[in-house]
């Protein structure tokens, strides 16, 4: 029987996860799982941008945007930086940008049905 190492799905991981590490990603998939906060991380996966430029972007109201950021916030997905009286929001890492920019891929061929990479 091959070693599990050797056969692991995810071989950028440096051991396998733990129970703690499962219920951190799925925190990060439950917050992915709504559509318009999936939307903001897509818009900052692009660049950072400003709540106004995020509510223009997404469609989305201001104080929902506001809301949304906060919670992303709280769970260390993105963070703001000040310049001036405004808060200009960044992704905290390139880990949570290459997983938004997979999700949205994936998507697209559900929807386009475009054929699957192997």
């Amino acid at each position: 029987m091959p070693d599990r190492e050797s056969t692991a799905p995810a071989s950028g991981l440096h051991h396998a996860p733990s129970g703690e590490q499962f219920t951190a990603a799925a925190s990060v998939f439950a917050l992915l799982a709504d559509p318009t906060r999936l939307h903001l991380l897509w818009e900052l996966a692009e660049g950072e941008a400003d709540v106004t430029a995020l509510a223009e972007r997404t469609g989305a109201a201001r104080p929902a945007v506001s809301q949304h950021l906060a919670k992303l916030r709280l769970a260390g997905l993105v963070q703001p930086r000040r310049e001036g009286r405004r808060a200009v929001y960044s992704l905290t890492d390139g880990h949570l940008r290459r997983l938004v920019v997979e999700a949205l891929s994936r998507a697209d061929h559900q929807v386009t049905g475009e054929p699957w990479h192997a």
